[in-house]
C-alpha cells in the first residue's frame, strides 16, 4: 500500500480571529451624543407643547420661554464641553473615561434641582427634568461609546 499523505510541516494554528472593536472613536462619539441628546430633548419638548405645558421659567419676576435653539444649545453645548474635557483627559490616563462618567451623570442628576425649584408649571418642570436626565444618559452613553472603542 502506498501512502499518498503529506509530510507534516509542523503543528496545525488557528489562525487569530480578527478584533473587531464595537466602540466609536472620540469626534463620532461626540456627534453621536450630541445629536442623540438634541433630538430626544427636542421630542421632549414637542410632547410638553402638545400636552398644554406652559414652556415658560420665571427667573427674578421675568418670563423666559423655552424654545427650540435653547433646548438644541442647552443639549448640545454641555455635552461636548464636558464629554470632550474628559475625552482629552483620557488620552493622558484612561481611567478618565469612567470617572467623566460618573460626575457627568451625576451632575446631570443634580442639575434636576433647578427644574424642580423653578415654580414652573408641572408640565414644564417634568418636560425640564426629563431634558436634564436625558443629558446625563447621553453623557454616560457618549463616554461609554468611545470607552469601548479603546
Amino acid at each position: 500500500m502506498s501512502s499518498s499523505a503529506v509530510p507534516n510541516s509542523g503543528p496545525a494554528v488557528p489562525a487569530a480571529p480578527s478584533v473587531r472593536r464595537s466602540g466609536l472613536t472620540w469626534w463620532k462619539a461626540l456627534v453621536t451624543g450630541a445629536v442623540g441628546a438634541a433630538v430626544v430633548n427636542l421630542i421632549v419638548l414637542a410632547v410638553a407643547k402638545l400636552a398644554g405645558a406652559s414652556l415658560m421659567v420665571v427667573d427674578g419676576g421675568v418670563e423666559h420661554p423655552i424654545t427650540v435653539g435653547g433646548v438644541i444649545g442647552a443639549s448640545v453645548v454641555p455635552l461636548v464641553v464636558g464629554t470632550g474635557a474628559a475625552l482629552l483627559m483620557a488620552l493622558w490616563k484612561p481611567v478618565f473615561l469612567r470617572i467623566a462618567q460618573y460626575v457627568g451623570g451625576g451632575l446631570a442628576l443634580l442639575s434636576v434641582a433647578g427644574p424642580l425649584s423653578s415654580g414652573a408649571d408641572g408640565g414644564t418642570v417634568t418636560a425640564l427634568s426629563l431634558m436634564h436626565i436625558t443629558l446625563g444618559v447621553a453623557v454616560v452613553t457618549t463616554l461609554e461609546l468611545h470607552r469601548r472603542h479603546h
